[in-house]
């Protein structure tokens, strides 16, 4: 009797044991790339060879791959092999990489405008290299590389270089001077993926600020010109549950990022900045997207001009104007309507409306002060977007916004790119 329960158990276990053996992936193939590199995408999927078939992972690994610059869209296959598991086919749609960047703004008093070019798929290991060239009276020009699995499968490196230079108004109670604003900086970030949905990234960088005064005019307690060296820490967490189907998105991100600035200077306080944009897109039928964006934002509320948070044409509020106030906090809802008008082969054409409203915390005052009335602006307005989908990031926009406040500007926006 135990022999035959011996003999029962054993071929239980085999029967197991070969039932489990064809449930394993046994070929994995990766087709349609031409610039990617075939190492690199396998190292990105977490579906491998000599592990069990997961329906679940593998749609996992179709959302990972289409987060990718360099690919605009991905599909797959599962064929079973006569008793030999499983073989699986991903079905890859590559992008073209190398990226114009190209930005102009215009309102009644200002026109602005920003030339650059990336590479987001370089050496086929979708590293970003690239600068820009900006124009706004003045002359500003960045590099910047990103490799964010430079080092390993979840840890990556950033460098980045920026010269900036602008003529922005800084506001008193009664009057307003302009300041030229100098910034050269110097920058490096590393970035951990903690899982799917969650990233992690750790910067420092080196900058020396200049303030120099451009109007005959002078503020009592404000000097004429400042010139120091700075450091800066920042922490960024990002959590992203989006899912892509070309150009249209649909899901929740949430990106907070939070700033330390120290100096050596005594008379330049250490500052802290932090603020959070929580996004949120939805498909709309088969041509319709809408998209909200929620950036909630608190600085160190020193009673000072140099606040940090702008309101500015090209950052939050469309038509405002180019760095028309500043604030020690900030509150902006962005939301937009995205409708496909047209759409034939690898060109589409949408129409959008939007509205922009926010509300800016002044220097040195109350949170009360986001309620106050002179500092909620409303700005509404009608854009179009053309889009090339075999392009990554190809999507040049045309928004005109128009204020709904009172003493509100209008003006045209241009740029690459949806504006968030």
């Amino acid at each position: 009797m135990k022999r035959i329960l011996t003999l029962f158990i054993l071929v239980v276990l085999v029967g197991t044991s070969l039932c489990a053996q064809s449930e394993l992936v046994k070929e994995l193939h990766i087709n349609g790339l031409n610039k990617t590199r075939i190492s690199f995408i396998k190292n990105r999927l977490k579906t491998k060879i000599e592990q069990p078939l997961d329906s679940t992972l593998i749609e996992n690994d179709l959302i990972r791959l289409k987060r990718l610059p360099s690919i605009s869209n991905a599909t797959y296959e599962v064929n079973q092999l006569e008793n030999k598991g499983y073989k699986i086919q991903f079905y890859l749609e590559e992008n073209h990489t190398l990226i114009p960047d190209i930005n102009y703004w215009t309102t009644i008093n200002t026109t602005a405008y920003k030339v650059g070019v990336y590479e987001y798929n370089l050496f086929g290991k979708n590293m970003t290299l690239g600068g820009f060239y900006q124009f706004n009276g003045h002359h500003t020009f960045a590099l910047n590389f990103n490799a964010p699995y430079l080092i390993s499968n979840k840890f990556g490196l950033g460098f980045n270089f920026l010269n900036w230079n602008s003529e922005e108004p800084l506001y008193f109670e009664n009057e307003s001077v302009n300041f030229l604003y100098q910034n050269r900086s110097y920058e490096v970030v590393g970035s951990y993926e903690l899982n799917f949905k969650n990233t992690v990234q750790l910067g420092l960088s080196f900058f020396n600020e200049k303030y120099v005064n451009q109007s005959a005019a002078t503020v009592p307690d404000i000097p004429n010109q400042l010139d120091v060296n700075k450091q800066l820490v920042k922490f960024i967490y990002t959590h992203q549950n989006l899912d892509y189907f070309y150009f249209y998105i649909s899901g929740f991100k949430s990106l907070f990022n939070g700033q330390l600035v120290t100096s050596k200077i005594k008379s330049q306080n250490d500052f802290l900045i932090a603020w959070n944009d929580f996004l949120y897109y939805k498909r709309i039928g088969l041509h319709g997207n809408w998209a909200q964006r929620l950036r909630l934002g608190l600085s160190t509320n020193n009673d000072s001009p140099f606040a940090a948070f702008a309101l500015d044409n090209n950052l939050n509020l469309r038509g405002v104007g180019n760095v028309v106030d500043r604030g020690t906090g900030s509150i902006v809802l962005n939301s937009e309507y995205r409708y496909t008008i047209f759409e034939k082969k690898s060109f589409v054409l949408q129409g959008n409306g939007f509205i922009d409203a926010g509300t800016w915390r002044k220097p040195g005052k109350s949170l009360k002060n986001f309620a106050d009335t002179e500092n909620i602006k409303i700005y509404t307005g009608l854009g179009i977007r053309m889009i090339h989908t075999k392009i990554f990031n190809a999507v040049f926009r045309i928004d005109y916004g128009y204020g709904l406040t009172k003493n509100s500007n209008q003006g045209f926006v241009f740029g690459i790119g949806q504006y968030f």
